[in-house]
């Protein structure tokens, strides 16, 4: 059974830096696209990151040149580096894998919260 637990969350200042991380297992790690998403009180999940088993990456408008994702094969981990933090980034950032002919997310961690204070 396929499993994802995520890592880093917190509370932080606006300007800040935090990593979060996403170990992965029960499933062969490199077949699978990673991604990031989120979801603010009230609001629906959105889309934040998400990299290819090759390394291809992509982002959310949002968060384009301040947050980066990265993977590591060897380790089946998948971690997301933000800076210049936001408060409109507070939310529960969730990790998610897919295999890489899917079209929808088929595995979802708990979820960790990160708060960025104004």
């Amino acid at each position: 059974q396929a499993q994802l637990v995520e890592s880093g969350g917190g509370l932080v200042q606006a300007g800040d830096s935090l990593s979060l991380s996403c170990a992965a297992s029960g499933l062969t790690f490199s077949f699978y696209t990673m991604g990031w998403f989120r979801q603010a009180p009230g609001k629906e999940r959105e889309f934040v990151a998400a990299i290819w088993s090759g390394g291809s990456t992509s982002y959310a408008d949002s968060v384009k040149g301040r947050f980066t994702i990265s993977r590591d094969n060897a380790k089946n981990t998948v971690n997301l580096q933000m800076n210049s933090l936001k408060p409109e980034d507070t939310a529960v950032y969730s990790c998610s894998a897919k295999r890489f002919n899917k079209y929808e997310y088929e595995y979802w961690g708990q979820g960790t919260q990160v708060t960025v204070s104004s």
